[in-house]
């Protein structure tokens, strides 16, 4: 049997106010030629479908558009929720849905009921653990046990013991969406700890064929058996290195036969660039980014008016931007406590007005500062001179 691990499709999110939902149907569409392609027999989805609990109408469009082209290529699905799902809005219909091959695996109480898949070696049982919310799932669960790590251990403990019942021969793939120890995190992944503690150990998933992991958006192999699949495409500037990619499994008789990567297009490259202004804005060394989209650091001294606009006259995909000078005194600021004792507050606001700016500000805007600061004064002195009359003539 040939199964395809993905995880973390997040349909719905955007990047950095910019809307991927054309990027994330073409790239998971592509999943389709995937199974095509490769016979693959069934596609499994390790939580994080949506990026929302309730995810819009358009995002929801599309991946039944997607779904519906895995389906038509010829293999079957598993799904599990992740952090960002909902599990009963995933879940709803999973009755009817699994007449169609999509079976969606999203009820604490069922996760050791796996679907049951037959290839000419015999049976594979797939098991689908939501993502579990360690208080809600172990009152669920009935155990005293705590934490990510007791909640997932009791999980697959149940999933050991339907395992062990149903008899040697039947291969098993377990899709889990967690923090395992040794996994590499990036920027765009929401936390899930809980008391400070996120993180299982690998151990935990010990006893079964294949554990296809979702949560973190790298595509590693923490094991031979034990992956993560990654996001399909690009949430942070942290992931401009991924290779973005799904892991082809293959099951033989004996269980765990190999498992292949399979790299995934990419919409738009990521990058990022630091330097000036009128340098990035002219330089022909930058023109290789004019179609990515783009991180930007400035090192101007002075602060630039209106520089995101102004990058995207060249770079119209660029997306951040953040101001780091080279020298000066943002580079060389001091503590606040340091900075403002025994000082005025017409120094201390010209300060402020330096540090943001990067240049000192001019003698009229000292002087604006200086009629400010001594208006706010004086408005604070009347006001205590009406408190204390009022107390006295009570």
């Amino acid at each position: 049997m040939r199964v395809l691990h993905t995880s973390d499709w997040h349909v719905g999110r955007m990047f950095h106010g910019r809307d991927l939902l054309a990027d994330q149907e073409s790239v998971l569409a592509g999943l389709a030629d995937v199974v095509a392609g490769e016979r693959v027999d069934v596609v499994v989805v390790s939580g994080d479908i949506y990026d929302r609990a309730v995810p819009s109408g358009e995002a929801v469009s599309a991946c039944t558009r997607v779904l519906d082209r895995i389906r038509e290529a010829g293999a079957r699905l598993v799904i599990t929720p992740g952090n960002h799902d909902s599990a009963p809005r995933l879940g709803a219909f999973a009755g009817f849905a699994a007449a169609g091959g999509l079976h969606l695996r999203t009820r604490v109480a069922e996760l050791d009921r796996p679907v049951l898949l037959e290839d000419e070696h015999g049976p594979v049982a797939l098991y689908g653990i939501p993502y579990l919310e360690p208080e809600p799932a172990r009152h669920s669960l009935g155990i005293d046990a705590t934490g990510h790590a007791g909640v997932l251990t009791e999980a697959m403990r149940r999933v050991r013991a339907d395992l062990a019942a149903r008899g040697p021969d039947v291969r098993s793939v377990v899709l889990a969406h967690a923090f395992v120890t040794g996994g590499a995190p990036s920027a765009s992944e929401r936390t899930i700890s809980v008391g400070g503690v996120e993180q299982v150990s690998s151990s935990v998933f010990d006893g079964v064929d294949y554990v296809a992991l979702g949560h973190l958006h790298g595509p590693q192999r923490l094991a031979e058996h034990l992956r993560y699949s990654g996001s399909p495409v690009a949430y942070s500037f942290s992931e401009a290195r991924h290779r973005k990619s799904v892991w082809l499994v293959e099951l033989d008789a004996g269980g765990l036969a190999g498992v292949e990567r399979r790299e995934l297009p990419v919409p738009r490259d990521l990058a990022t660039v630091t330097g000036n202004l009128d340098e990035l804005l002219t330089s022909p060394a930058h023109e290789r980014l004019v179609d990515s989209y783009l991180s930007v650091e400035l090192t101007d001294r002075v602060r630039p008016t209106d520089a995101l606009r102004r990058l995207q006259g060249r770079f119209p995909h660029a997306v951040h931007v953040e101001w780091r000078p080279a020298s000066g005194p943002l580079a060389a600021s001091l503590r606040y406590a340091t900075t403002v004792r025994d000082r005025s507050d017409h120094d201390v606001a010209c300060d402020f007005v330096t540090d943001c700016r990067g240049a000192a500000p001019t003698e009229r805007e000292s002087a604006l500062m200086r009629e400010a600061l001594a208006a706010v004064a004086n408005d604070e002195r009347a006001e205590l001179a009406r408190q204390r009359g009022s107390r006295e003539a009570a």
